[in-house]
């Protein structure tokens, strides 16, 4: 069972988005676009949310493209982690 997840064991949330703010130690902001159909006018409006993440590495940089995975409450705003920079920015 070692490959299949136990039914105690959730599955952790994954974001991607770009980072937005660097100048903290050990955290970057990214903001995270969300593309929703509205209710009524059913029109797609993007939607904007800015998280806080852990980056013990000091990899991300502002405008890099990067993956987030749900964690523990790092800080009284981070509960999310960089897994991965997908991309740099140029």
């Amino acid at each position: 069972m070692s490959e299949i997840e136990s039914p105690n064991e959730n599955t952790r949330k994954v974001r991607e988005g770009t980072v937005i703010s660097d100048a903290m130690t050990d955290t970057v902001v990214i903001a995270v676009v969300e593309r929703v159909r509205h209710p009524k006018y059913r029109k797609t409006v993007q939607r904007t949310k800015k998280l806080y993440a852990h980056d013990s590495t000091f990899g991300a940089r502002v405008g890099d493209v990067v993956r987030l995975e749900e964690t523990r409450p790092l800080s009284k705003l981070k509960r999310w982690r960089v897994v991965e920079i997908l991309e740099r920015a140029k």
